[in-house]
């Protein structure tokens, strides 16, 4: 993901690149080596997405509509990292237990920092946090590198309607979210503003990349992106 300039402000939009290399920290450009595996199961729960990210869900009839904004990359009046970071991730179907750090923009690429670790994940600590009342909760994970073989989210892209994924918050209670919706898109085609907002439901969203591995860039092309609302 591209960080801000001084000041605040991107240089491109947050996102673009979800997941890079081994080296890297980054969301989207995916670092893997091992060869795409079998085509994955068909998407579905779009329209579910679409409807929860609706800027007006949460949001008077009577009110004036309010522009989507681009993925933030400061605090903005958000409580601190600290009171709302989730610690661990479980996904029961996919037997995940992962500790789950809080993470912003890569100084060194302006990428979405993702932690060097596969078997941990990143909560992008400029959103929405575990007692969110609205907004998407964006947690994201490698899928694998060469370095480390499979990453905590491998298996991300079999989670399939209804799964159960629980966060545990700094306080050590949880909260459980249930799958809704599983979407594939390419890297440069992810609608960043649907998925990183901080309006709409409360949501939780889950990046990794997929699809076909270049081997040459060393990178996938796509995200696999999953959405669970609050049980």
């Amino acid at each position: 993901m591209t960080g801000p300039r001084s000041g605040g402000t991107p240089r491109r939009s947050p996102g673009r690149a979800l997941l890079p290399l081994v080296t890297g920290v980054a969301l989207v450009t995916a670092f893997a080596v091992v060869a795409c595996r079998s085509e994955p199961a068909p998407d579905f729960g779009g329209p579910s997405v679409s409807a929860l990210a609706s800027p007006s869900a949460n949001v008077p009839a009577s009110a004036p509509a309010q522009p989507v904004p681009q993925v933030p990359v400061s605090d903005g009046g958000l409580p601190t990292a600290a009171e709302q970071a989730p610690a661990r991730l479980r996904i029961p179907s996919l037997g995940l237990d992962a500790a789950v750090d809080a993470v912003g923009i890569d100084p060194a690429t302006g990428d979405f920092a993702v932690p060097p670790s596969v078997n941990r994940v990143g909560w992008y600590r400029f959103g929405p946090g575990t007692s969110a009342r609205a907004g998407s909760i964006v947690v994201a994970g490698h899928v694998d590198s060469a370095a480390q073989g499979a990453g905590a989210f491998f298996r991300l892209g079999a989670l399939d309607d209804g799964d159960r994924v629980t966060l545990t918050g700094p306080d050590g209670r949880d909260r459980a979210f249930t799958v809704v919706a599983r979407e594939r898109f390419r890297k440069t085609a992810i609608p960043l503003e649907k998925y990183f907002a901080r309006d709409g439901d409360v949501r939780l969203t889950l990046i990794t990349c997929g699809g076909p591995f270049d081997a040459k860039t060393r990178n996938y092309r796509d995200n696999v992106v999953v959405t669970a609302v609050p049980r």
